[in-house]
């Protein structure tokens, strides 16, 4: 048996994440195999849904508890846990050790850019942000100045065109992460398929309300209370994909659009930081429409 100390080096981490069918003896038969190799448990959430009958956990350990290396207990796992649990269980054992990689679309708002990259500079992100690919180029000579290589993808008549060049260029990266930061283009459903569940949108509004083209201009001729943001995978559907994280902020009948606009870019930068985090640190589990978030 390994003996450790609390105070050890303790960042290196296997997480595991799993969803599947609910029914007994699940904790048991993961909490078991976790316990006959050695490992360390550092986190673990769990989360039954009693509407769909699934379950859901993500469990952390510590990586010099196990006497293995990721890929030797990803096969343990799938032939002793994962077997019995039944064909319908989507599962993964993400090693903390490998950086994560994220690409960032943006047109011309550099609000949401800018909060990411400084946040990547201060070591606040646990991803390296690989490239910036913009639709114009107001953003270029600010990305380039934070170290950062910037394409320009011109959307002009031939949008196909311009929607595969993007492709080839965000897939060269290989990314865990692919971040609509205010990119403003709808991407084509063949896209959204390509990188389902890497994608993700940062929508300023508390959807499903106000879906679509300038959401503060309908939340102010609705005389709303409330404004929001919302962080949500991409998917073919408009604004509809499963939310990952939302937040609100106050107004009142004295603020114009204007007014509107300038208070929502601070909840939205807020919304896609917390998103785009738990995405990166696999805390979001997706089923169906819904999320669940080990936050």
């Amino acid at each position: 048996m390994t003996t450790l100390s609390p105070v050890e080096s303790a960042g290196h981490r296997y997480v595991l994440t799993l969803g599947c069918p609910d029914t007994t003896g699940i904790v048991a038969r993961i909490s078991g195999f976790l316990a006959e190799i050695g490992g360390w448990i550092v986190e673990a959430a769990y989360h039954s849904d009693p509407d769909n009958g699934w379950f859901f956990t993500r469990q952390a350990v510590r990586a010099d508890s196990v006497q293995m290396d990721v890929d030797e207990l990803r096969a343990r796992f799938e032939s002793e846990v994962v077997a019995g649990l039944g064909p319908e269980t989507e599962w993964r054992v993400s090693d903390s050790a490998v950086p994560k990689k994220t690409v960032l679309l943006v047109s011309k708002e550099g609000h949401c850019l800018g909060d990411l990259l400084g946040r990547s500079y201060r070591g606040e992100l646990p991803a390296e942000i690989g490239a910036v690919i913009g639709n114009h180029r107001a953003l270029e000579d600010f990305t380039e100045r934070m170290g950062v290589p910037f394409h320009h993808v011109p959307f002009g008549e031939d949008k196909a065109a311009a929607f595969e060049e993007l492709r080839e260029l965000v897939d060269v990266h290989n990314p865990d992460a692919v971040v609509l930061a205010r990119f403003m283009q709808i991407l084509p459903e063949e896209l959204c398929d390509h990188w389902a569940r890497k994608a993700l949108n940062i929508h300023h509004s508390f959807l499903p309300s106000f879906v679509g083209a300038r959401p503060y201009h309908q939340a102010f001729t609705r005389g709303v209370k409330l404004i929001g943001a919302t962080c949500h995978y991409v998917t073919s559907e408009l604004d509809a994909g499963p939310i990952i994280e939302q937040d609100v902020i106050r107004i009142d009948h004295s603020d114009s659009v204007a007014d509107m606009v300038r208070q929502g870019r601070d909840i939205e930068k807020l919304v896609l930081a917390r998103g785009l985090r738990w995405h990166l640190e696999d805390r979001v589990l997706v089923h169906g429409r819904k999320t669940v978030v080990f936050s």
